[in-house]
C-alpha cells in the first residue's frame, strides 16, 4: 500500500529580499540552482518567484521529514515549471539518494505569490516499501 505525504510552507517576500540584500550571491548559491535564479531573474519581480521556489523546497523538505534538509541541501531539490508552466521537483545528489532510498513515486507542488507572501504546497507518494518518517 502507498502512502502519502503533504507540507506546506509560506515566505514573506519582503523577508527574503531583505535577506539577499545582506548575504548576496553566497545565500543565492547556497539556496537556489543556475536553471532556478535564471527563472527567476527573467521575470519582472523576481523575489516573488525566489520565495515561491524557496516555499516549495521547505514544503518538499517538510513533508519528507525536517531531518532530511541538512542531509538533502538546498541545491539538491530543484523547482522548475515544466513546458505548460506546471510546477515540478527535480532531484539531485544526496535528494536522489533520498528519493530512492525512501521508494518515492511521486512529487506534486504548488505556488503562489501576492505583493508581500509566497506560499507553496508538497504532495509526496511513497511506494508501498516507502516511509515517510
Amino acid at each position: 500500500m502507498s502512502s502519502q505525504a503533504i507540507g506546506v510552507d509560506i515566505v514573506e517576500i519582503g523577508r527574503l529580499s531583505k535577506t539577499v540584500r545582506k548575504w548576496g550571491k553566497g545565500f543565492l548559491k547556497k539556496v537556489y540552482t543556475d536553471r532556478e535564479l535564471s527563472y527567476a531573474m527573467s521575470k519582472r519581480f523576481p523575489y516573488q518567484h525566489l520565495a515561491a521556489r524557496f516555499a516549495a523546497k521547505e514544503a518538499v523538505f517538510k513533508a519528507l521529514g525536517e531531518v532530511e534538509k541538512d542531509f538533502v541541501g538546498w541545491r539538491n531539490v530543484e523547482i522548475l515549471n515544466d513546458p505548460s508552466g506546471k510546477p515540478m521537483v527535480l532531484w539531485h545528489g544526496k535528494a536522489e539518494e533520498v528519493r530512492r532510498k525512501r521508494n518515492l513515486k511521486g512529487a506534486l507542488v504548488s505556488l503562489s505569490h501576492t505583493e508581500n507572501y509566497a506560499v507553496a504546497t508538497a504532495m509526496l507518494v511513497f511506494g508501498s516499501n516507502g516511509k515517510k518518517r
